[in-house]
């Protein structure tokens, strides 16, 4: 199994992509879209997309690249993330001028870099990616939030351990894949799917679930580009739409949604063991 992910190696995608399995070979891809287009043209067979973190909330471009791609989910994994800030061997917190992350990065380690006074917030492509930066062009006056790992990849010292702002920092990562084929054990269903502008009409979408004892375990709401104020509905079903009650309900939805996509049905993540794996 190779799986696509964004970013450089030593990046959170990439330790999610083998928490998923272990014998995967990670592909290292420069943006999400990259993603994407390396599982159609076959150069992956996998792709692996952050969805949601616990602080920093949803990464919105994952759902819009999800609805404009042929491409299913076939999976999931969740990864507790530990922040840390890297220098250069040598620099001291005292001369930093800059730090450099990714913008999940950044939000997550939003109170600590406060404390960090006169110092430049840069957002970048790339938590690993901002500690390659570093190494290859000898900044010493700057540091990266990133991972234990991406530290040890480029060669950095760790000046501050654990710097993000909640002990229980987790992402959700999606595997995407070309299959069409239901998943072996699938009991999780993604949707997206728009209703009329009229009074009572996300109700009776919702209601569609409700009715037949279907939870939702996650409901989010992004704007239609060309369309202004209104809204395409990401849901979460804990059920796989092969089930009869799913399987109806999708049907009543499509009745009166304008857009109704199953995105896939899957295995939702199952956690091993109780320890995080990844800092």
């Amino acid at each position: 199994m190779r799986i696509a992910y964004q970013g450089e190696p030593g990046a959170y995608s990439e330790a999610a992509a083998l928490r998923f399995k272990a014998s995967a070979d990670p592909l290292p891809r420069a943006t999400f879209e990259d993603v994407f287009a390396a599982v159609q043209e076959g150069v992956a067979t996998h792709g692996i997309l952050p969805i949601e973190n616990t602080i920093g909330g949803t990464i919105h471009e994952n759902y819009d690249l999800l609805l404009r791609h042929e491409l299913p989910i076939v999976g999931e994994v969740r990864l507790s993330v530990v922040h840390n800030l890297l220098a250069l061997e040598g620099t001291t917190r005292a001369i930093l001028k800059r730090v450099y992350s990714h913008p999940q990065g950044l939000a997550q380690c939003e109170r600590f870099l406060r404390t960090l006074e006169g110092v430049e917030i840069v957002a970048t492509y790339d938590t690993a990616g901002s500690a390659k930066m570093i190494r290859d062009g000898q900044l010493r006056d700057t540091g990266a939030i990133a991972s234990r790992r991406a530290a040890e990849v480029f060669g950095l010292a760790v000046l501050d351990a654990g710097v993000h702002d909640y002990a229980d920092n987790t992402t959700r990562f999606l595997i995407i894949g070309r299959a069409k084929s239901a998943v072996a054990s699938a009991d999780k269903t993604t949707i997206v799917f728009t209703v009329p502008n009229d009074a009572g009409a996300l109700f009776k979408a919702l209601s569609v679930f409700a009715l037949r004892d279907i939870d939702l375990t996650k409901l989010e709401s992004r704007p239609i580009p060309d369309r202004p104020f209104e809204y395409l509905f990401y849901a979460d079903l804990a059920a796989t739409r092969e089930d009869l009650p799913c399987a109806r309900a999708l049907v009543h939805l499509a009745e009166f949604a304008p857009l109704l996509r199953t995105l896939g049905s899957y295995p939702r993540w199952q956690e091993p063991d109780p320890d995080p794996i990844q800092d």
